[in-house]
C-alpha cells in the first residue's frame, strides 16, 4: 500500500515536471520569434549640450513594435550631433532629445528656439540658498523705488516682474540631476527677448531676488506690488489725491474782498452811543 502512495506521487511529480517544460519550451519559442531591430542607445550617461561621439553609444536589439519614435539604426546618423537634453545610460538616442544639425555643443545648444540666455548675478539668499537649480523654474522678484513727481517722495516697493522662469545653469554648469544645494554667484536664465529687456531694467534700478516655485505649477498670478506703507498696515494713497493735496495746500489765499464805502452816524439815545452805517 505504501508503495502504492509513493508511485502515484512519483509520477504526480514527473507530470508536473514536464508540464513545467512543455510551458517553458513553448515560451522561449514564443520569443525567440518577436520581430525586433537594433537601435542606437546611450553606452554612458551623457550631460545636455555635449557632442556625442561612438564611443558614447551602442546598439541593442529593441522589439519592432515598440521602438521608440525618432530611434536611430546606425552610429553613423549620430555622428557630431548634440544633446540638448540629458541622456542616461541604456536610455535610446531620439531626435527630439537633439539640437538640429550643424549645433555646436555648449549651452546655446539647450536654449529653446526664440529664447535668449541671460546670466544675472546672485548670492546665497538671492538664489535661494543653492537650491535654484538647472532645470528649476524660479520667478524674478525686484525691490526698487517708483519714480515721482517733483517734491514727491518714491516709494519703496517690492514686486514680482517675470514668473516660471527656466534655470539653465548656475555659475558654469548645467547638468540637470543633481538635487544638492550650491551657493553659487551667477545663475543663467531662460527668457524671451521682451523679458530679457525686463531683467535688465529691474537689475539697474532695484535688487533682484529669484522665488523658487514647483516645477509642475504653470498658473501666473498678477500682483500689485507692495510697498512700505503698505506692509507695516498703512493704505496706499492714490498718487492724484496726493497730487491734489499739494496743490491744494501751495495754492496762495485770495486776498479777502475790501469792504464798500459807508455813510455812519454816531446815535446818543438814554445815555448810550451807537453807531448806524447806511
Amino acid at each position: 500500500m505504501k508503495n502504492i502512495k509513493a508511485i502515484a506521487l512519483i509520477a504526480f511529480a514527473l507530470l508536473v515536471g514536464l508540464a513545467a517544460a512543455v510551458y517553458a519550451t513553448g515560451w522561449v519559442s514564443s520569443q525567440a520569434g518577436i520581430a525586433s531591430n537594433k537601435i542606437v542607445v546611450a553606452a554612458v550617461d551623457i550631460e545636455l549640450g555635449s557632442k556625442v561621439n561612438r564611443e558614447m553609444l551602442s546598439t541593442v536589439e529593441w522589439p519592432s513594435s515598440s521602438v521608440p519614435a525618432g530611434a536611430f539604426k546606425e552610429l553613423n546618423e549620430l555622428a557630431d550631433r548634440t544633446v540638448k537634453v540629458s541622456v542616461m545610460r541604456g536610455e535610446p538616442l531620439l531626435e527630439r532629445k537633439l539640437a538640429p544639425v550643424g549645433t555646436m555643443g555648449g549651452l546655446s545648444a539647450v536654449i529653446a528656439e526664440g529664447k535668449r540666455a541671460m546670466t544675472v548675478r546672485v548670492n546665497d539668499v538671492v538664489g535661494v540658498a543653492g537650491f535654484a537649480l538647472p532645470g528649476n523654474y524660479v520667478d524674478v522678484m525686484v525691490n526698487a523705488q517708483q519714480e515721482r513727481d517733483k517734491g514727491q517722495e518714491g516709494r519703496q516697493i517690492s514686486k514680482t516682474v517675470l514668473e516660471r522662469v527656466l534655470v539653465l545653469a548656475v555659475a558654469q554648469e548645467a547638468g540637470r540631476d543633481d538635487t544638492k544645494p550650491k551657493v553659487v554667484s551667477a545663475v543663467t536664465l531662460e527668457l524671451s527677448p521682451v523679458d530679457s529687456e525686463k531683467l535688465d531694467l529691474a537689475r539697474s534700478v532695484g535688487t533682484l531676488s529669484l522665488v523658487l516655485r514647483n516645477q509642475i505649477d504653470q498658473r501666473s498670478v498678477a500682483t500689485d506690488g507692495i510697498t512700505k506703507n503698505e506692509l507695516f498696515g498703512g493704505t496706499a494713497e492714490p498718487v492724484a489725491k496726493l497730487a491734489a493735496v499739494t496743490k491744494t495746500r501751495i495754492a496762495p489765499a485770495r486776498p479777502a474782498p475790501a469792504p464798500a464805502a459807508a455813510h455812519c452816524v454816531e446815535v446818543i439815545q438814554h445815555g448810550t452811543l451807537a453807531l448806524s452805517c447806511f
